[in-house]
């Protein structure tokens, strides 16, 4: 069973095109979600999220103070290194055991940092979604009420997009022009066992 990454900057529409595989009966390994559970729920993690953050990295429901962590790491490039040293094997692990449970073709693992993080080179191929760096600040502006300025911090985070789609097998345009389902299903074909 292959394992394929699925991955693209901020806004790019990863999670849309990871629905439609959904769809076809392809199981999707959400990274970023499962990392947000695994930061409240696993003790290990949960401990070195602490001695980074201190005790108001957790609110006094136990739940993450993503606000206080956001703020720190997105404005640090240590801290957020620190943070994702932590966090990635973390989510490695748990994606490896997901992987071993499922029964499909081939399963996706969606997560933002594939490339920064070195995950990619566990995974057989890799499938990234691309669109116009305007059009991804607009859609997260919209849809999470971020501040441009904030949305164009997390974009320098990450890699430029044009060094993700040098290393890419797959590559799927969601520039709001070009019909993104027959992009999906050819992609879809190629990763089927012949």
């Amino acid at each position: 069973m292959l394992k394929v990454g699925i991955t693209g900057g901020i806004g790019s529409g990863k999670t849309t095109v990871c629905r439609v595989f959904e769809w076809l009966g392809i199981p999707v390994y959400y990274a970023d979600d499962r990392a947000k559970w695994l930061m409240t729920h696993d003790a290990a993690l949960r401990q070195g999220i602490t001695e980074l953050f201190g005790a108001e990295a957790y609110l006094p429901d136990g739940s993450l103070n993503r606000s206080h962590i956001a703020g720190r790491a997105f404005q640090d490039s240590e801290i957020l290194k620190k943070l994702n040293s932590l966090v990635h094997p973390a989510v490695h692990r748990d994606g490896e055991e997901w992987h071993h449970a499922q029964n499909a073709p081939y399963t996706l693992r969606e997560a933002a940092l594939l490339y920064e993080s070195g995950g990619y080179r566990l995974l057989d191929k890799m499938i990234v979604v691309t669109a116009p760096a305007e059009l991804r600040i607009q859609r997260v502006t919209t849809r999470d009420g971020t501040e441009r300025v904030a949305v164009e911090a997390r974009i320098a985070q990450q890699w430029p997009e044009e060094e993700k789609v040098a290393l890419a097998d797959y590559i799927i345009r969601n520039d709001g022009e070009t019909a993104l389902l027959p992009q999906i299903l050819e992609v879809h074909r190629r990763l089927l066992p012949e």
